[in-house]
């Protein structure tokens, strides 16, 4: 088994706030993250695929082609944009790293998967210091 790993960069805003609870016990919990204004990251995506080399290519998937369906499935949707607002797949959810990081995952494993590859891990770096790995639940 041999794994191909896929760096994007995205930048995107959003805010960490449960509407059940105070505005204080959010800043509690979120800290700057509740700010009424937004925040925003820079985020760091890595997409790493498993399988076996093709006998022809000798890929286990086409580098270019992971990066074009990251850019198009992902990068399109949440690159300058409010997770909490513009994103379709983040549509009432909560937009924590792992949430976010799960719903990367839930839009491309369609696009990539089949008898001969599949999606192993979805990294998410938000900061220096948080980061998110999910490898699908299973």
């Amino acid at each position: 088994m041999i794994y191909l790993t896929r760096v994007e960069h995205f930048n995107a805003a959003h805010k960490l706030y449960n509407e059940n609870w105070s505005a204080e016990k959010n800043k509690e919990v979120f800290g700057k993250c509740a700010n009424a204004n937004w925040h925003g990251h820079n985020y760091e995506l890595h997409v790493t695929l498993k399988g076996e080399p093709h006998p022809e290519t000798g890929f286990v998937y086409n580098a270019k082609t992971l990066g074009d369906v990251i850019k198009n499935v992902i990068i399109e949707k949440v690159d300058h944009c409010n997770l909490n607002m513009d994103v379709d797949f983040m549509k009432a959810k909560f937009t924590s790293a792992e949430n976010l990081t799960i719903g990367i995952w839930n839009e491309l494993a369609p696009h990539i998967e089949s008898d001969t590859v599949k999606l192993h891990c979805v990294k998410l770096i938000e900061t220096r210091s948080i980061y998110v790995e999910y490898y699908g639940g299973k």
